[in-house]
């Protein structure tokens, strides 16, 4: 998965603007108690994040 699609996958779920603030602020236990982007930026590969998204947001395992 690519940043890019990270984002767009967030933003399908969240809304664009929303998606942005989310990931700025939701501090998530699977990563190490990072936000998706300071995992994104400390170089965390987007799927890893993605699926620590997917499982904090609870979406369906379709969404995986």
């Amino acid at each position: 998965m690519r940043h890019t699609e990270f984002w767009a996958r967030l933003d399908h779920h969240l809304g664009r603007s929303y998606s942005r603030t989310w990931a700025e602020q939701v501090v998530i236990g699977d990563l190490d108690h990072r936000t998706a982007k300071e995992a994104l930026d400390a170089g965390v590969p987007p799927k890893q994040v993605w699926e620590a998204v997917w499982r904090t947001l609870e979406l369906p395992a379709s969404e995986r």
